[in-house]
């Protein structure tokens, strides 16, 4: 007879991660040895954009980026100091790397083995996911096919040499920041994996295939929709389970297992009510635990102040706390599923599901993800349009936002440090250590480990051992960026907006008119040029405000991501603009755009207005105002027909340059 008082037999919990790095590599160790004290169960490492990139810390675009949202990493120095006494061996780690992945994962591999560790232990994860990145998140480096061989050249030598290890993480985090619907980012994902895997088959013995299939991992976003996310996660397990199966021929269920880990919806996060975020990132979770059958691997968890700014590490240790009141206190963990068999549920994941195999079958028609590229980032750019015009109009609410917006003021955003800035030395440490790296290397081993990777990528040749060996020898991360740029070539991704307006012209008209009023006074049509400096790819709210410029009656420059100071005053002074939006999210603004207003002055064009978009603090944004830029926007100012207007009124107001 069963005792009734017995314990019932919990499963174990998911992965604790927090996403974290910045600073230095010496400030992040520190970092992580204290999370991990805490009670975290895997380290989710965070880069900065020039590592990201494959620049070196001093290079001319990484200026204001270095340890901006993540850890800089430039050398096998800086990967030993930023794991010091945390054993590898012992470790689940998450590296959120991609067109630097080999890399990055070359350090990993060189650091583990001075510790000793056994490197066919190494368990962890390189998001390695290219595709997203022309998609979404703009830190890729070369054109499609070859960043696709460095994918499927990662997967290779983990399959032989780190056989725990999953060589790649696809992403579909970012496709729903990006605007995603949820079908869409079931079709882009998949159609993703089936593209690595369709690479992989001729790179990996035929016995050994279906193992390399069961490696493959997803990196997914929970909305603050949960049922409806809670449905997508089930789809999404049904469809990968159906793709193995049918496409590829794998038998083994465990080999079809849908395997994910999540870092819940930032973009949801509000600057307005900061508090209320505490709430969405919960139920957020919930939408990612709930259902035994779609439970997530891993779970890392925003901090409740990030559109605000760096969280400091009593945010970080607030969100860890929520997965660990979920997993230890409640009784989540005791029971089989608990939608299976609900009508509304298997509903809602036939819907999603039908839906994505419709996408899925239109990326098969086209050649697949890769030949599909632009036609996706253009799909992305008009359901991103969608979501915004809904919360601009109230259809969508979001409270604290456009609804309840009443409020008391937030103890939790008062007084001084209530917000981590990133430290201001850090950089120029960063610089010197790099200096002092390159002058203690023996450069004819570097020198001859670079020419034998540049080899390797010419013959074919899997980058990886090369990249290992180059690693060992102290090369940096930007002189294997170079050797990567100069064999396969850089590439601009599609920005997904096109020159001819749109059809949503609805609650455009009052818009319209001012546009054409201030067209007929200047002669010709108002000239906007929007760009993103330094190396941010966060490109949708640039993306969105350019399209919303053109569908008033604006003419549009847009040249996407990546442009330096220079090349924006270039563009300014070539297209003849009668003003310019700027749009950064990493925090690098204040020397961007310090050099950007500099050279305006210097170039003559001193009395085009400047507007800035991003994540930008009250204090910045005086400073920025102080330097001569006109308007600076926040998350908070979603009303994008207002900041039309305010387009219009500058540019009605702005004196001619004198001839």
């Amino acid at each position: 007879m069963t005792d009734p008082q017995a314990t019932p037999q919990k499963d174990k919990p998911w992965l604790f991660r927090t996403y974290a790095g910045h600073s230095t590599a010496r400030a992040s160790n520190a970092l992580y040895r204290n999370n991990l004290s805490k009670g975290q169960t895997g380290l989710s490492v965070a880069f900065d954009l020039p590592t990201q990139t494959g620049y070196d810390s001093d290079h001319e675009l990484s200026k204001g980026e270095v340890g901006k949202v993540g850890v800089p990493v430039c050398h096998l120095g800086d990967m030993r100091l930023l794991f010091d006494q945390i054993p590898l061996e012992q470790m689940n780690t998450s590296m959120t790397i991609n067109a630097t992945a080999p890399w990055l994962l070359a350090l990993y591999i060189a650091v583990a083995e001075e510790q000793g560790a056994d490197v066919s232990q190494l368990n962890g994860t390189v998001q390695n996911d290219l595709i997203k990145e022309y998609l979404s998140r703009g830190t890729y480096i070369c054109p499609p096919e070859p960043s696709m061989r460095m994918i499927t050249d990662v997967a290779a030598y983990t399959r032989e040499h780190l056989p725990k290890w999953n060589p790649m993480n696809v992403c579909s985090y970012h496709l729903q920041e990006a605007g995603a619907t949820p079908q869409q980012e079931l079709a882009f994902a998949l159609a993703t994996a089936c593209a690595v895997l369709d690479d992989l088959k001729s790179k990996v013995p035929a016995e050994h295939f279906p193992q390399m299939v069961g490696r493959i991992s997803f990196f997914v976003n929970a909305g603050i929709r949960f049922v409806t996310e809670m449905c997508k996660m089930r789809a999404f397990v049904d469809l990968w389970d159906e793709i193995c199966r049918d496409r590829y021929g794998i038998d083994d269920p465990k080999y079809r297992r849908f395997r994910y880990g999540v870092q819940v919806n930032s973009l949801g996060l509000t600057e307005p009510q900061p508090e209320n975020n505490v709430y969405r990132i919960l139920i957020e979770a919930l939408a990612v635990t709930l259902s035994k059958k779609a439970r997530c691997r891993a779970l890392q968890l925003p901090a409740w102040n990030e559109a605000l700014g760096l969280p400091r590490p009593w945010d970080q240790q607030w969100s860890l706390r929520l997965q660990q009141v979920l997993a230890y206190e409640t009784d989540l963990l005791e029971y089989d599923d608990l939608f299976d068999n609900n009508p509304a549920i298997d509903r809602k994941v036939a819907e999603l599901s039908e839906g994505a195999r419709e996408e899925l079958a239109r990326i098969d028609e086209m050649g697949g993800a890769v030949k599909a590229i632009e036609y996706m980032k253009s799909r992305l750019v008009e359901a991103n349009a969608e979501r915004i015009s809904g919360i601009e109009t109230g259809n969508t609410v979001v409270v604290g936002v456009n609804k309840f917006t009443t409020t008391e003021p937030s103890p939790l955003t008062t007084g001084e440090d209530a917000i981590m800035v990133s430290d201001p030395e850090a950089e120029a440490d960063q610089i010197g250590r790099l200096t002092e790296w390159r002058a203690s290397r023996d450069e004819a081993a570097v020198q001859a480990a670079l020419a034998d990777l540049r080899a390797a990528a010419r013959d074919g040749r899997n980058v990886m051992a090369p990249s290992i060996a180059a690693a060992k020898a102290g090369a940096t991360t930007g002189e294997w960026g170079e050797t990567v740029r100069a064999a396969f070539g850089q590439y601009r991704g599609p920005t997904g907006v096109a020159r001819a307006p749109s059809n949503r012209t609805e609650g455009l008209e009052d818009v319209r008119e001012a546009v054409d009023a201030v067209s007929a006074k200047l002669g010709r049509k108002l000239k906007f040029v929007v760009g993103k400096p330094g190396l941010d790819g966060h490109s949708n709210g640039a993306e969105q405000i350019a399209a919303r410029a053109r569908d008033c009656g604006m003419e549009i420059a847009y040249e996407g991501i990546r442009l330096t100071p220079a090349e924006i005053v270039a563009a300014v002074r070539d297209e003849d603009a009668h003003v310019v939006g700027l749009s950064i999210l990493s925090g690098s603004h204040i020397p961007l755009m310090g050099d950007l207003m500099e050279l305006m002055r210097a170039e003559g064009l001193g009395h085009v207005p400047v507007i800035v978009g991003g994540i930008i603090p009250e204090d910045d944004a005086v400073r920025l105002r102080a330097m001569g830029v006109a308007q600076v926007y926040t998350p908070k100012d979603f009303r994008l027909n207002q900041i039309m207007m305010d387009i219009v009124a500058l540019v009605d107001q702005t004196p001619v340059a004198a001839e």
